[in-house]
């Protein structure tokens, strides 16, 4: 095996690190650290990272990501929910690539909290957001970023492959469901590569993709986005139902599901894998008098 490249963590490094802290790897914060170099800098340059970009990572664990994008000279902002490991990766790059320092800024908390650029630290909003994300949270993280950081116009995240293939999914696809949907309010999606089970440890048992967010306008409507992912919820609650059985608790009844349905110019006996977001819009906006709540449910309503 090539030596590891300066200043990059490989698998000694990420053993002697984790030593060090005394750090295990959790399944509760979903870790699997990635101890490959060529693994690293591959998503760096699938990124497009470049100098003067400022770039938001989530769940920097050890720091492997985190000297990958430093080395292509962009500028990071750090979110970590393991306090250990937040204390420890500004101690890691001064050690491995100090000159660097002065672009890495770490924010110990969870990402789910961050209601805007306030939230973070340095004085320039992201531009970017590249992160390895934890497994079991990934997409509430990417949806709530996406909406409070109006800034992060361009997204690559590894996560677990049926997760990829759930947001870059088009309508009318076998995996198209709630995370397809919301993802492709705020921007476009495709899957951008596989990563080995090897390159982590410990070995997670699932497999990893990349997957690739543009951000885009959302739908041109009048309804509010709450508004809109409660028709989404709604419609996926039950997905072997029709739009007119699925839509009638929303709606207040089936046959007022069924308006609603004709007047946003949706046959009724259609079923929520076949519409696009900009149908779901057209469905919120017909919603029967007077309106519910129409807020979003269930943790992916963000």
């Amino acid at each position: 095996m090539p030596d590891t490249p300066p200043g990059l963590l490989g698998p000694a490094d990420v053993r002697r690190l984790s030593t060090v802290l005394g750090v295990r790897p959790t399944k509760t914060l979903g870790q699997n650290f990635v101890h490959d170099a060529g693994t690293v800098r591959r998503i760096v340059r699938a990124a497009g990272v470049a100098p003067g970009d400022v770039v938001l990572e989530v769940g920097p664990g050890l720091g492997s990501l985190t000297l990958a994008l430093l080395e292509a000279g962009a500028h990071v902002v750090a979110v970590e929910i393991d306090p250990p490991l937040a204390r420890a990766l500004a101690a890691t790059v001064a050690e491995r690539m100090p000159d660097a320092v002065g672009r890495l800024d770490v924010l110990t908390a969870d990402a789910m909290t961050v209601r805007g650029p306030a939230d973070l630290p340095g004085p320039v909003a992201p531009n970017r957001l590249v992160a390895n994300l934890p497994y079991n949270v990934a997409v509430p993280v990417l949806l709530t970023l996406l909406r409070n950081l109006p800034s992060v116009t361009d997204v690559l995240v590894m996560v677990q492959a049926e997760v990829a293939d759930r947001l870059a999914a088009p309508p009318g696809s076998r995996t198209y469901g709630v995370p397809s949907a919301k993802a492709a309010w705020y921007a476009s999606a495709e899957r951008a590569g596989t990563i080995s089970r090897t390159v982590f440890w410990p070995v997670p048992n699932v497999d990893s993709a990349l997957v690739r967010l543009r951000r885009r306008p959302a739908p041109a409507t009048t309804a509010t986005r709450e508004e809109v992912f409660a028709v989404v919820d709604a419609a996926f609650a039950q997905r072997r139902k029709t739009l007119r059985a699925a839509l009638a608790g929303w709606a207040g009844s089936p046959a007022a599901a069924e308006e609603a349905l004709r007047a946003a110019g949706v046959e009724p006996s259609e079923r929520g894998e076949k519409l696009a977001i900009a149908d779901f819009a057209r469905i919120a906006e017909h919603r029967p008098s007077p309106r519910g709540p129409g807020g979003p449910s269930g943790t992916l309503a963000t």
